[in-house]
């Protein structure tokens, strides 16, 4: 089995307000080993809400190609912090860029990321697309269909999705299974409309799992339950 795993790294910021708390992740690298021991291939999209939100510079008058870029270099810098952390606990990984970094990783190319999975690493997908006004979603699908990724699970804050913000309202309610077109048709917060359209047209499996919940990652590729199944 191939997995691709996208993580938010907000979440890996912990009970600080930016960064990344250094035990919490290498917790999750000794999660992703155990996932990695029973031979199934991983590999990873990273975000970069911890260091910049592209985004939110945008909004507040930065040019968006250049809050964008200012995004997928952060997105470098949370692979190499994951990379080091993968590394620590025997696993072999590529930091594979879609931005052109030879100093600190290969540049993104799609057969070479597919032998490496084949050949035991874990790739580890940084700078997005390379492009400017694409999101990390984007990245996530096109590296899911380019790799021949069997799952796709985001692993976040929350343990799944809900029919209205958890942090918000009390009576939110988890959404264990859902179609892509109940998705669509009830703008159920998973990605981007534009990248759930060509993830539902590709068949591909997503979950949705909370890093703060022991195993959870894990337990999504086994099929036990505790998380948001998308299919």
């Amino acid at each position: 089995m191939r997995v691709l795993l996208k993580i938010s790294w907000e979440a890996l910021e912990w009970e600080r307000d930016h960064g990344i708390d250094p035990k919490f992740l290498k917790n999750l690298a000794l999660q992703i080993k155990e996932i990695h021991d029973t031979w199934i291939e991983i590999a990873m999209v990273l975000g970069w809400g911890n260091i910049f939100r592209g985004m939110a510079g945008a909004s507040n008058g930065m040019d968006r190609t250049a809050a964008d870029y200012m995004g997928m270099l952060a997105t470098v810098m949370n692979g190499v912090a994951m990379q080091d952390a993968l590394e620590s606990v025997g696993c072999q990984t590529r930091l594979m860029s879609a931005l052109d970094i030879p100093e600190v990783g290969e540049q993104y190319i799609n057969r070479r990321g597919i032998r490496h999975l084949e050949k035991g690493r874990i790739v580890i997908c940084v700078a997005g697309t390379g492009n400017p006004y694409f999101t990390t979603d984007s990245a996530w699908v096109l590296r899911a269909l380019e790799l021949g990724c069997d799952m796709m699970i985001k692993a976040t804050k929350v343990d799944g999705v809900y029919d209205k913000d958890p942090k918000k309202f009390e009576d939110a309610i988890l959404i264990e299974s859902a179609t892509y077109d109940q998705v669509i048709k009830n703008d159920i917060r998973v990605m981007d409309q534009t990248w759930i359209a060509l993830a539902r047209e590709w068949k591909l499996k997503l979950k949705v799992v909370s890093l703060y919940k022991e195993k959870a990652i894990l337990k999504a590729i086994q099929w036990e339950k505790e998380w948001t199944t998308i299919s």
